[in-house]
C-alpha cells in the first residue's frame, strides 16, 4: 500500500480509520490536504498535526478494577430486583468477561440458592456479583440473602439502596477478612449521597463490630482487622437511575463522591484505595465515555439489560422498553420503603400504574386504615385499583408473610395502619411480578423499574440490528457500549487537538460481529 492509499480523506474512510482503536490515529496534511491514518509510514511522509494514541475498550476506566473483580472491562451489569437481572443474564456476561450482580432483591432465599447455583455450574470459576439490597421493612430476608452468599461462597455483593450500614452487610464484608487485613469477601456500594458513601468509605462502626463479635458472627481477629479497610471496595455514584434513585446529575455526584474518596484516602491512608463508578444515564457510549472522562473507575449499566433476551422479563415488558423514550420515566412510591415515602424510577409509558401507586400513597398518609376508608374510596380501591376485596387481599398477606417474614404480621397485629400498609404492597409488590410474567389482564399495572438511559439507548441504535429486542444480548450491549464508549473517547481527543472531523465519521453505529 502506497503512502497516499493509506491516507483517509472521505467520511467512510476516516470512519474506518477511527475504528482502529488498537492502532495510533494520525492527523497530517500533505499536498492534496487534510488526512487520517493509522499507518506510521505514511503518517512520516506527510506533515503531523494531531495524534491519538491506541484506545481499546479494554484499557478504559481502571486497570485495578478488572485487576481485583478478574474481568477484561471496567463495566458491571448492575443488579435489576426480582430476578430479572436473572441467573441467566450474570452467566452470559461472566462468561464473557464483564461483572454482573444477580438481582436478589425481593426474591425468597429458596430461589437465590437455586439461581446462585445455577450461575456457579454455568459459569464455573467466573466472577460475579449477587446484590443485597437494604430492607429495612424486611430485615430477615436481608440476613437470608447474605446467608445465602456466604453458602455459595459469593466473594462480591452488590450493596443497593442503603441509607446506613447494617449488621449484615458489615457481617458479609468482615466474615472475608483475613488476620493481614486482606478482604475475600468485596462490596460494591451503589449510593447517591455523600453521607451514605462515607459511612462506606471508612471502616466498619465499633458498635456494629463489637455487637457481631459478642454474637460469635465474627472472630476476635476479623474485628482487629475491621480496623485497617473501608466496608466497601468500590463505590458506584447512582445518579438518575431506574428504581431506587435521587436522580442527581451524574456530573455533579460523581465528582463530589470522587473527591470524597481522595479525602478520606489521604486522611485513612488505605493500602487500596476505594474505587468510584458511575451508573445512571449509561446508555449509550457517549454516556459512558462522559463517565470515564469525569474519572469513573468503572460504569455501570441497568435499565438497558432489562431489554435483552436473557432478562427475566417479559415479551410484553421489554417491547415497552424497546419503544420507551427519554421521558418516559416518572418517580413513584416503591413496594419495599412504602411507608417511609420513598420513591423508584419507572417507565410510565403503556402502564398506569405510576398514577396508581400514588394514589395508595395518598390514602396511606389521609387514612388510619382500610376500616376507615369512606365507601367510595374503598370501591375505587377493590374495583379499579386492587381488583380485589381488601379482606382477601390481607388474608394473602398473612399466607406470604407466614413463609417469608413472620414478624411482619406480628408487628400488624393491632396497627391498623399497618395492615394497610402490607395490603398496598401486596400491589406494589405484585404489579413487577406481572410485568415479568406477562399477566395479559394486568398490562395497564405493570411496575417497570427504569431509567432516561433505556431512551437514549434506544435512540443510538434505532435503525440498527439492535432495535429489535430479540437482538439484545447482554454481552453484545456490554461490548457495543464499551467498544462505542473507546471511540467516542478517540473522537473527543482529536477534537481536543482542534481537529474537525464530518459528523458522520464521528458517530459510532453499532454492527453485528464488532470485537473489542
Amino acid at each position: 500500500m502506497t503512502a497516499t492509499a493509506a491516507l483517509a480523506r472521505d467520511e467512510d474512510a476516516i470512519h474506518r480509520t477511527l475504528l482502529e482503536l488498537g492502532r495510533p490515529v494520525f492527523v497530517v496534511r500533505d499536498s492534496q490536504g487534510v488526512a487520517l491514518t493509522t499507518d506510521e509510514t505514511a503518517a512520516r511522509a506527510a506533515q503531523v498535526l494531531a495524534v491519538a494514541p491506541a484506545l481499546r475498550p479494554e484499557t478504559l476506566g481502571d486497570a485495578a478494577f478488572r485487576t481485583a473483580h478478574g474481568v477484561t472491562h471496567a463495566y458491571h451489569a448492575g443488579a435489576m430486583a426480582n430476578g430479572i437481572a436473572s441467573a441467566a443474564l450474570v452467566t452470559a456476561l461472566a462468561n464473557s468477561g464483564f461483572l454482573a450482580s444477580y438481582g436478589a432483591a425481593g426474591v425468597v432465599p429458596a430461589k437465590v440458592d437455586a439461581a446462585l447455583t445455577q450461575i456457579r455450574r454455568d459459569a464455573p470459576g467466573k466472577p460475579f456479583a449477587c446484590n443485597v439490597i437494604h430492607s429495612p421493612s424486611e430485615p430477615a430476608l436481608e440476613r437470608a440473602t447474605v446467608d445465602a452468599c456466604l453458602r455459595h461462597a459469593v466473594t462480591c455483593v452488590e450493596a443497593s439502596a442503603f441509607l446506613d450500614l447494617t449488621p449484615e452487610i458489615v457481617r458479609y464484608r468482615l466474615t472475608g477478612l483475613t488476620p493481614d487485613g486482606r478482604a475475600r469477601h468485596r462490596i460494591i456500594a451503589k449510593v447517591s449521597r455523600a453521607e451514605v458513601a462515607e459511612r462506606f468509605l471508612r471502616p466498619a462502626p465499633e458498635p456494629l463490630v463489637r455487637a457481631l463479635l459478642d454474637a460469635g458472627e465474627i472472630t476476635a481477629e476479623q474485628a482487629a482487622a475491621a480496623r485497617r479497610v473501608p466496608v466497601a471496595d468500590d463505590i458506584t455514584a447512582e445518579a438518575d437511575s431506574g428504581g431506587h434513585t435521587d436522580r442527581r446529575p451524574l456530573m455533579v455526584l460523581l465528582p463530589e463522591l470522587i473527591a470524597l474518596r481522595d479525602r478520606i484516602q489521604r486522611e485513612l491512608g488505605y493500602a487500596t484505595p476505594v474505587r468510584v463508578g458511575a451508573a445512571g444515564g449509561i446508555g449509550t457510549p457517549a454516556a459512558a465515555a462522559a463517565a470515564f472522562a469525569l474519572g469513573a473507575a468503572y460504569v455501570v449499566t441497568g435499565s438497558i439489560n432489562q431489554a435483552t433476551v436473557e432478562a427475566d422479563q417479559s415479551d410484553t415488558t421489554k417491547r415497552l422498553l424497546a419503544a420507551a423514550g427519554v421521558a418516559d420515566c416518572e418517580m413513584t412510591p416503591s413496594a419495599d420503603m412504602f411507608e417511609m415515602g420513598v420513591d423508584v424510577q419507572v417507565l410510565k409509558r403503556g402502564t398506569m400504574f405510576p398514577g396508581r401507586a400514588k394514589k395508595l400513597y395518598d390514602i396511606y398518609r389521609t387514612f388510619d386504615g382500610v376500616e376507615n376508608l369512606p365507601a367510595d374510596v374503598r370501591a375505587e380501591l377493590e374495583e379499579r385499583i386492587i381488583r380485589r376485596p381488601l379482606a382477601d387481599v390481607w388474608q394473602d398477606c398473612v399466607r406470604f408473610f407466614t413463609e417469608r417474614d413472620p414478624g411482619q404480621i406480628a408487628r400488624a397485629e393491632g396497627n391498623p395502619k399497618r395492615r394497610m400498609a402490607l395490603i398496598f404492597r401486596w400491589y406494589l409488590g405484585l404489579s413487577s411480578g406481572w410485568s415479568i410474567s406477562g399477566a395479559p389482564d394486568r398490562t395497564a399495572d405493570y411496575q417497570i423499574w427504569c431509567g432516561p438511559a433505556m431512551g437514549a439507548f434506544n435512540d443510538w441504535v434505532a435503525g440498527t440490528y439492535l432495535a429489535a429486542p430479540a437482538h439484545r444480548r447482554a454481552a453484545e450491549l456490554a461490548t457495543q457500549l464499551m467498544r462505542g464508549a473507546a471511540f467516542a473517547a478517540r473522537v473527543h481527543q482529536l477534537r481536543l487537538a482542534g481537529v474537525r472531523l464530518p459528523a458522520a465519521s464521528a458517530t459510532y453505529v453499532p454492527t453485528p460481529g464488532r470485537q473489542s
